[in-house]
């Protein structure tokens, strides 16, 4: 099968996986390139504009990027679930005198029609996308302008769903992966399925090239996806405290803590899915959570930057996958090069 790479000049397997929230930023995706590989911006909780200037700034290196964005899968809250929960998390934003219990519930689509319009006015190499499946004239669009398209999946099912409304590559994202679940049915927590298992399960039901993702953090781990029918992989996790990412402080430091020792998929920052490190928020609060995205996000959105601010790492979502151990403190591109020195 004809590798998605081989028309960008990418000769390196280890993607870059776009990081919404900060993480993921210009220098890191020009990092990735630096490696022979591909990085992605995250368009995520952005407006359109401040993603023209993230993908302007990458376009001055003159090297193959992608985009990466959230098509909308609103999970609607409950208002009455909300103010319960509101009220049940409202201490931990007193402390920073915030009062979210008189937060409005907010249900918006994160500007997806300003990001797809700027993405057909100034087409770039690689668009991807996560939550949904965008309905079949977007991505017929897309394809016109010379974008490659990439749709995150989690499942056969999901996998036959975008192949039916013609995407070009499927990110296969395993349960071990760090931050949001891809799962188009967020309702339900995806079932733990290895990597290397629903590789096979998703090579069977479509004919797509597939991009690994979920839990890889070692070379050993790199090439057993690739074996496994992959492509090429892509990486969040690991990448969280290279130099050139944007992940707060606190979060870098928790990463890198001895006393950390499991990740949860909790719903209780955004009310969506999503693996952390286990912190005091997920602990207290990961039980009573409602499903309810993005309500939720904008609701604990003003605590968790101020906990950020602060140096709080109790709350703030410490996204990790289950291999963030090997997240390491050097540049990029050492490791990306690194991860695919078994390949």
């Amino acid at each position: 099968m004809t590798s998605p790479l081989d028309g960008l000049a990418v000769d390196n397997p280890v993607l870059a996986a776009p990081m919404a929230g900060g993480p993921s930023t210009p220098a890191l995706v020009v990092a990735a390139a630096r490696a022979n590989g591909l990085g992605f911006l995250a368009g995520g909780y952005k407006t359109a504009d401040a993603l023209a200037e993230q993908i302007a700034e990458v376009r001055r290196h003159d090297i193959a990027f992608g985009v990466n964005l959230f098509a909308p899968n609103p999970l609607p809250v409950d208002p009455e679930a909300f103010r319960r929960y509101a009220a049940a998390i409202a201490p931990e934003a007193r402390v920073y005198e915030l009062d979210i219990q008189a937060a409005e519930i907010v249900e918006d689509n994160d500007h997806w029609s300003d990001k797809i319009d700027l993405l057909l006015s100034a087409p770039v190499p690689v668009v991807s996308f996560t939550f949904a499946i965008p309905d079949t004239a977007v991505i017929a669009s897309l394809r016109a302008a010379g974008t490659l398209v990439v749709q995150t999946v989690t499942s056969p099912a999901e996998a036959r769903l975008a192949a039916d409304a013609g995407a070009d590559v499927l990110a296969v994202q395993a349960s071990a992966a760090g931050g949001h679940s891809g799962t188009l049915t967020p309702e339900r927590v995806p079932a733990s399925v290895p990597l290397t298992d629903l590789l096979g399960q998703i090579r069977e039901a479509v004919s797509l090239p597939l991009v690994a993702a979920g839990g890889l953090a070692t070379p050993a781990g790199v090439a057993e996806a690739l074996r496994a029918g992959a492509e090429a992989v892509m990486v969040g996790t690991v990448l969280l405290r290279a130099d050139e990412a944007g992940t707060s402080l606190p979060h870098k430091a928790a990463l890198a803590d001895p006393k950390r020792r499991r990740t949860v998929v909790t719903r209780a920052f955004t009310g969506r899915p999503a693996r952390a490190l286990a912190n005091r928020f997920t602990d207290h609060y990961s039980g009573l959570a409602p499903s309810g995205y993005p309500a939720l996000h904008h609701l604990t959105r003003p605590m968790r930057q101020a906990a950020a601010a602060a140096g709080d790492p109790e709350r703030i979502n410490l996204w990790a996958g289950t291999g963030y151990r090997q997240a390491t403190a050097e540049p990029a591109a050492q490791i990306l090069r690194r991860l695919a020195s078994h390949v």
